[in-house]
């Protein structure tokens, strides 16, 4: 795969740093844990993963989101490449006692899935490697199964007033190489790729504002609220904070 000289080594470097400390502290602050919980919601409502579905998913961090997903589906596996991350998610798997979550250091895992999540992974990709990860999915599925991804929206209203107001905290969430994506053209890869794809808007603030209030679950429930009557607007709708791609093999 084709990417910027260095591009690994230094997402490698960033996240190793992220899951070293401050993701364990993070990610366990209530408004967190609840944004974490209502994306595992949303992924099985519409990936339709049930009971005896396995989940590939692809940049499992330390595997927050994954072992909320497992007690509903018969396998979860973890792919990451961070050393740092996995090591966390295989500790927190038998922590919570959860059997049916596997976690892996790498980019993809061998088999056959009944859905395929990615959740802020794509747009940490190098174009060349996002340009053939569709097909590669693809080939991952069994028949009928679904790809899940969530990332941030170019259009995004939220990161135009953030790089305005408090470029420094912004910079603080990003890796050197990450980028926002366009919704339709990350969508129409995976048509190009054989999918039946569509693109749905997630948020306006609800995820922004668990990122840099982690400890105020009721603002972040108030803001889920609000953003599920905004995003019912169709003219607004195309400058939310971030965009699903949910796609299936034709």
């Amino acid at each position: 795969m084709d990417a910027p000289e260095g591009h690994l080594e230094r997402e490698l470097e960033y996240h190793e740093k992220l899951y070293g400390g401050f993701a364990q502290q993070h990610f366990a602050r209530p408004a967190v844990r609840a944004l974490r919980r209502h994306m595992a919601e949303r992924i099985l409502k519409l990936t339709g993963a049930g009971r005896r579905a396995r989940v590939l998913s692809l940049g499992c961090g330390i595997g927050d989101t994954e072992l909320l997903i497992a007690p509903q589906v018969g396998e979860v596996v973890g792919v990451d490449l961070s050393p740092a991350a996995v090591r966390q998610a295989r500790a927190d798997a038998e922590r919570l006692k959860v059997k049916n979550a596997r976690f892996e250091q790498g980019s993809f895992a061998e088999g056959r899935f009944d859905a395929v999540m990615a959740i802020f992974f794509l747009h940490h990709l190098s174009e060349g490697d996002l340009a053939e990860l569709p097909a590669r999915v693809k080939g991952a599925l069994a028949p009928g199964g679904a790809f899940y991804s969530l990332d941030p929206s170019r259009r995004r209203l939220s990161g135009k007033i953030g790089r305005l107001l408090i470029p420094g905290l912004m910079k603080k969430y990003q890796t050197p190489d990450e980028r926002e994506l366009d919704a339709e053209t990350t969508c129409a890869a995976f048509r190009a790729a054989g999918f039946e794809a569509r693109v749905e808007m997630y948020d306006f603030v609800s995820s922004p504002l668990a990122g840099l209030f982690p400890g105020w679950r009721a603002g972040y429930r108030a803001a889920r609220w609000a953003d599920d009557c905004v995003l019912r607007v169709p003219g607004v709708r195309a400058w939310g904070s971030n965009f699903e791609v949910v796609a299936r093999v034709r």
